[in-house]
């Protein structure tokens, strides 16, 4: 009977599947499942999970233990995990021995059967960004965005003002403006969003509204507890990818001024970049040990002290296992959301400056699959 492997793909905080036509995990099954084919004749099955966008690490672990006895996992002779983000914590959590989610014993059997978890940008010691969201002005912005989502009024609203920018766009392709950010958004979004109720956006609108419980998890002081009680199950290769990018220069900034779209997502990444590298005074960050400090300047121009970060997850809180790679990139390069990625112009969600491309995004799945083909091999 031939040797049954799978590798499941954990979305982050406000993560989705798919969303429109937007995909969390852009071109990384196929990427990563064509290497691992031609490069070691590995005939893996790649899952994208499902996750509850803001919900505690335990609904979101419990939900990725669904998506594996749903998808054959128990019979899997080998199960990988990929976690990006707070996807990361979920599948530390739900691989750690004895743990209890569930009434019956399927988290046993995956941890009996997971050989490697991988972590992507993942703040294993928390970041201050969720610390943001749980002041006044942070709860302020949540509660915008769901009460748009739980009543129809605020969904009539979206609904039309989609209508709007959808004819805008069509409106301005007649004046010969084609290819712009706001085609792309129509044809990704927009034209998918419907009056009903079970329509994604929705749904994923209000699965933010009623749970926010890993806002407080992922603060530094609520992960403080979670390394605490969450231990590494034996037999478990445990591996890490680091993204960073250097403080935005004024000059990028500027520079991105001649387009709306840029400058106003620059001007986002700065925030979040200055708000990531706030380290608690009382939860700094783990020093890094001389060899992990050395791999992580070997890559880079510019020192990592606990103010760097990739404008969500500050750099040192993502070191955990062995360091599979650093990249200069921001919090979503590494999962397909960079500019020109497919040959999308816009395909970036963040304006960070990092310049992340194709052959680094390449570069890193390579080095991700041949960790798990290491794995697999030695098994």
């Amino acid at each position: 009977m031939a040797h049954k492997c799978q590798i499941y793909l954990v979305p982050g905080f406000f993560g989705f599947t798919s969303l429109g036509a937007y995909n969390y995990f852009y071109r990384v099954h196929d990427t990563l499942k064509k290497y691992l084919w031609e490069e070691y004749d590995l005939d893996i099955e790649i899952v994208q999970c499902p996750t509850q966008p803001t919900s505690s690490l335990r609904r979101r672990a419990l939900v990725i233990s669904d998506t594996v006895k749903s998808s054959g996992g128990l019979s899997a002779d080998s199960i990988h995990f990929i976690g990006h983000s707070t996807g990361g914590l979920d599948v530390r959590l739900l691989t750690t021995p004895g743990v209890r989610l569930r009434t019956d014993q399927v988290e046993n059997e995956i941890g009996k059967r997971t050989k490697s978890v991988t972590t992507i940008s993942t703040p294993h010691f928390g970041t201050p960004i969720a610390g943001f969201f749980t002041t006044l002005q942070g709860r302020h912005i949540l509660q915008i965005l769901t009460t748009m989502a739980s009543n129809r009024a605020g969904k009539k609203s979206l609904f039309w003002a989609s209508k709007a920018l959808t004819f805008a766009a069509n409106f301005d392709d007649f004046v010969g403006r084609k290819d712009t950010f706001l085609d792309h958004m129509v044809e990704r979004l927009f034209q998918h969003i419907s009056m009903d109720p079970n329509d994604p956006i929705w749904t994923f609108l209000e699965e933010v509204k009623n749970d926010q419980g890993a806002i407080i998890q992922l603060t530094p002081e609520g992960m403080h507890l979670f390394n605490a009680a969450v231990a590494d199950r034996e037999g478990v290769d445990y591996r890490c990818v680091v993204t960073v990018v250097e403080k935005m220069q004024w000059s990028y900034i500027l520079s991105s001024l001649k387009s709306p779209i840029e400058s106003s997502s620059a001007f986002l990444f700065y925030f979040l970049h200055s708000l990531a590298g706030r380290e608690h005074k009382h939860y700094p960050y783990p020093s890094p040990a001389d060899k992990l400090e050395a791999q992580l300047q070997e890559k880079l121009s510019f020192p990592i002290n606990s103010k760097s970060n990739d404008g969500i997850s500050p750099a040192l809180s993502q070191l955990y296992g062995e360091l599979i790679d650093v990249e200069v990139a921001d919090h979503l390069d590494v999962v397909g959301q960079f500019k020109n990625a497919g040959g999308e112009l816009y395909a970036d969600w963040l304006y960070s400056g990092a310049n992340f491309n194709e052959e680094k995004f390449q570069q890193t799945w390579k080095k991700i699959g041949d960790k798990i083909a290491e794995t697999e091999l030695r098994s």
